[in-house]
């Protein structure tokens, strides 16, 4: 892994995964999504990752027209990265998950590095009802869904996306056959470092959130890319803090956001994007590491820069 003193905070604001009666905090509209992610950035988070919502139930789509409704705000509101997602949400196409990227060609976006099982049907129990009817089937269709992105989808991602728009990538590694994937991709040069690799914690069908298995996603990584990659850390749920804390003391940068989890604490739900960011910080802060500005973490990610997007 590349040595780097300072940490990159990104923030994933809202997410596909969780739904709008587990928390009156999620972001949902154009304006919600805009305001939230300055905040973050206010706090300070260099990366804000973004999906899009339906503002009228908040599930999920790929509308290129709702992201232009908070991206350019974002944009003038900011300097922090923009980061949009080619994972959409559940039953989108490759086709979909693209359309909003390809449109506005950002700085940096997700890839998924690897087709899986992504379970979310274990979260119905804890609701005895729901707000919307699209809320309890998105969770109940995860039993028998796969999230797709077959080698030749990331081909055609990495070359759309990446060599058509400069756009580059945070790698999102569910599981160790993930990083061998990314390494395939980097052996056939589709890929070029300094590689963002995402290790994610904790989703039902990916690696577990395990002490030993961060240890050990960490080593693999190390013998795959050496120092070509810049390593970052999520865990989902109440996995969280405890992870991402425990992988910035391996060198590693951090992920928080309401995406990956709507608590700030035991039983505390977050009231914003911007609280998770501050706790993060406050940690980083205390154990003498440096937080990366967003002119920082474009130069450790090898960013074209804000001046080259779509929007």
């Amino acid at each position: 892994m590349a040595a780097s003193r300072k940490v990159i905070i990104t923030c994933a604001v809202t997410g596909s995964i969780h739904t709008p009666t587990m928390t009156p905090h999620l972001p949902i509209t154009p304006d919600e999504i805009a305001q939230a992610s300055i905040e973050a950035a206010e706090a300070g988070a260099s990366v804000i990752h973004l999906h899009a919502r339906d503002p009228k139930d908040g599930r999920p789509t790929p509308d290129p027209a709702v992201f232009m409704e908070f991206l350019p705000r974002i944009k003038q509101n900011t300097d922090a990265v923009i980061n949009i997602t080619t994972g959409g949400g559940h039953g989108m196409t490759v086709q979909d998950r693209l359309a909003a990227p390809l449109k506005t060609k950002p700085e940096l976006c997700s890839c998924n590095m690897g087709s899986m099982n992504f379970g979310l049907y274990p979260m119905l129990d804890r609701y005895k009802s729901f707000k919307h009817e699209w809320e309890s089937k998105h969770l109940e269709n995860s039993r028998d869904f796969i999230f797709r992105n077959t080698f030749k989808d990331i081909e055609f991602i990495l070359k759309e996306l990446g060599e058509g728009c400069g756009t580059r990538f945070e790698f999102e590694c569910y599981d160790v056959g993930h990083l061998y994937n990314l390494a395939h991709f980097l052996d056939r040069k589709l890929v070029k470092p300094p590689l963002f690799v995402q290790t994610i914690f904790g989703i039902l069908g990916g690696i577990g959130a395990d002490p030993e298995n961060l240890l050990h996603m960490r080593r693999i990584a190390d013998g795959l890319f050496g120092s070509d990659y810049q390593w970052s850390i999520l865990a989902a749920g109440r996995h969280q803090m405890p992870f991402v804390t425990m992988g910035a003391t391996m060198g590693g940068h951090v992920r928080v956001g309401l995406e990956d989890s709507i608590y700030l604490g035991k039983g505390q739900l977050a009231k914003s994007n911007a609280e998770q960011v501050r706790k993060i910080r406050t940690i980083l802060e205390s154990l003498s590491l440096e937080v990366a500005t967003p002119a920082e973490s474009r130069r450790l990610l090898a960013l074209k820069g804000a001046d080259q997007v779509g929007f």
